[in-house]
């Protein structure tokens, strides 16, 4: 099953939020109804992928500590089923939990406590993301074996197609698009995550690594996606 988009989903965007803390269930629910959203809730895992499936929204809350099935699991199973933006919650600092997130999927995470207002501009920054048209061109590019093709949104090497999250790819067709043009690591959220402030650093670091595990013959020594010291990275073919 996939969670596909209709026309009626579009004029009031639908957000998702998946809590188990009645307080701050119904104060997340306020700020965003207050902002112009419609929402939708469930308080466990098992119910956010029952009403991720009926309701389809724009985007998820996503909380890590939840009943019957973890914010992880219910990531990992919706990524299966749909490319709708995930911001995860976690009380967790520990850096590991939030790679792994990331790895799973989330497009990104808020450690509690956190703002309202940084949590609400997170969630304005993925919309805009989502929204933006692609590109309606045939365009691929080819650099020794391997090839982006943007229009099917399709990344391969030596014929053989990869497996790429979605940020992976958006990160990966960015650079390449911009073949031997070095950016600083904001830059890169900025275009490839919409972020309009300062956004982790190391979420661009965890990508980029991720990246040159699937298309480099040694990851730790890039050909393609190149560091550039007291820079950042650019893609070189």
């Amino acid at each position: 099953m996939r969670l596909d988009r209709t026309a009626s989903d579009v004029l009031v965007k639908k957000i998702l939020i998946v809590e188990d803390e009645p307080t701050l269930l119904a104060t997340l629910r306020y700020n965003l109804e207050r902002e112009g959203y419609a929402v939708a809730t469930a308080a466990d895992g098992e119910a956010a992928l029952t009403v991720a499936r009926s309701e389809r929204p724009q985007l998820i809350v996503l909380d890590v500590m939840l009943p019957k099935l973890d914010g992880f699991e219910v990531c990992r199973i919706l990524r299966r089923e749909t490319a709708v933006p995930i911001i995860m919650l976690t009380a967790k600092t520990d850096e590991v939990d939030k790679v792994v997130g990331l790895e799973l999927g989330a497009d990104d995470y808020v450690t509690k406590p956190f703002s309202m207002r940084e949590l609400l501009a997170r969630v304005r920054a993925l919309l805009r993301r989502a929204e933006r048209s692609p590109q309606a061109e045939n365009e691929s590019i080819t650099t020794g074996d391997l090839t982006v093709d943007v229009t099917k949104r399709l990344v391969s090497r030596a014929g053989r197609a990869l497996a790429l999250k979605p940020k992976e790819y958006e990160l990966l067709a960015f650079l390449a698009r911009n073949r031997g043009r070095a950016f600083t690591r904001d830059q890169l959220l900025n275009q490839v995550w919409g972020y309009d402030f300062a956004g982790d650093s190391r979420t661009v670091d965890v990508h980029v690594r991720w990246l040159r595990e699937k298309i480099e013959d040694e990851p730790s020594k890039p050909t393609r996606l190149i560091t550039v010291r007291g820079t950042g990275y650019r893609f070189d073919g």
